[in-house]
């Protein structure tokens, strides 16, 4: 029996990248998982992937998470087919690095709707039901953008340092409960996330990075080794960083 066997994990943003790589690793521990995300093709493609690979069930759930009643459907989903919910991964989240001379006003309201309210609403529709169970997992995607902040982070840092204060207030509030809280704070990882940057002075300072960045999968093997400690073990926080060897 591996690790996680009769488990259900929840993933959001499992459509793609760091989401996608987390799924398949909780997946060959033995979680029976649940892709959120709004892309349904790409979630179905990865579902058929994950069925085909590990001996697990792999369900579809079209999600916006900024949209509290998605998050509530997919929570109630869960429950229903797997009678638990024992793993959130809030992992959905934007990255829209921009100066703050430049105005983006629209894209600071999206990071704070996905990277922060998203995630509110994850833990107002899991945390219910895990209090009732005693047990429970719910692991944040933050950033190393929430440890420190760099020139063009200055917002999305700061939803990564709400998302960091969230995990550590609910460690606090939580320690007595059977609710585990982890925070996993990722350094540069190749994944779609700076494909939606729209500020030309950014994309302009990015040409001249020569930073070898981390794989979804060394993200993923982080979550799957918080989630697979023993109940009387809580992961709260990792960092995990690119090496710079030349």
């Amino acid at each position: 029996m591996t690790k996680l066997s009769n488990r259900s994990a929840i993933i959001t943003g499992a459509s793609s990248g760091i989401g996608k790589a987390i799924a398949h690793h909780l997946a060959d521990t033995g979680a029976n998982v649940v892709l959120a995300a709004r892309r349904a093709e790409r979630l179905q493609e990865l579902a058929n992937e994950i069925t085909e690979s590990y001996n697990v069930e792999a369900k579809v759930v079209e999600t916006d998470v900024t949209k509290k009643e998605d998050v509530e459907q997919l929570v109630k989903e869960t429950k229903e087919q797997f009678g638990s919910v024992d793993i959130l991964v809030n992992n959905a989240g934007v990255m829209l690095l921009s100066f703050l001379k430049n105005d983006h006003v629209g894209e600071w309201e999206q990071m704070v709707d996905v990277n922060i309210k998203g995630v509110l609403f994850g833990i107002h529709a899991s945390l219910p039901v895990m209090l009732e169970q005693d047990a429970g997992h719910i692991i944040n995607v933050s950033s190393v953008a929430g440890h420190e902040v760099f020139p063009s982070s200055t917002v999305y840092s700061a939803t990564k340092y709400a998302v960091r204060a969230l995990s550590m207030g609910m460690e606090k509030e939580l320690s007595r409960s059977g609710v585990r809280v982890t925070n996993i704070s990722p350094g540069a990882v190749d994944t779609e996330l700076t494909d939606h940057i729209t500020d030309g002075e950014v994309l302009d300072m990015f040409k001249d990075s020569s930073m070898d960045p981390l794989e979804a999968n060394d993200i993923a093997r982080a979550v799957a080794y918080a989630a697979t400690q023993p109940s009387n073990v809580n992961v709260n926080e990792v960092i995990v960083r690119p090496m710079h060897k030349k």
